[in-house]
Parts: C-alpha cells; structure tokens; sequence
C-alpha cells in the first residue's frame, strides 16, 4: 500500500469575523491578506474560527 503525500491548507478564512490569511512559505507562518493595499484583519479581538473542518483531506490518495 502506498500513502499519500500530505497536503497542507494554504488559505483560510475566519468564519466569524472573516479575516483572511494566506501561508507564507518563506517564513513558514500564516499571513494576513492585503487587497487593494489594505489588511483583512477582520477583528484582531476575534477567537477566530477558521474555515478548515472535516472536508479537508490532508491526505492524497
């Protein structure tokens, strides 16, 4: 049997507060998204809760 090779999201958004973030690979960390020269932060208070559930696969087959 072979396994698959792990898939990592690289894109979420809050489902809250909407705040959208993007995986920075050089740095190895999440980063915020800028569109049109602005952040989209959402609410920096928010306990964000990101849209990556169950329907994921992190793993190919």
């Amino acid at each position: 049997m072979t396994s698959g090779e792990l898939r990592r999201p690289t894109e979420r958004t809050c489902e809250r507060c909407s705040r959208e973030e993007t995986w920075d690979v050089d740095v190895e960390s999440w980063r915020i998204v800028v569109v049109d020269g602005e952040r989209r932060v959402g609410n920096p208070y928010c306990v964000h809760e990101w849209d990556i559930n169950g329907r994921f696969a992190p793993f190919d087959s």
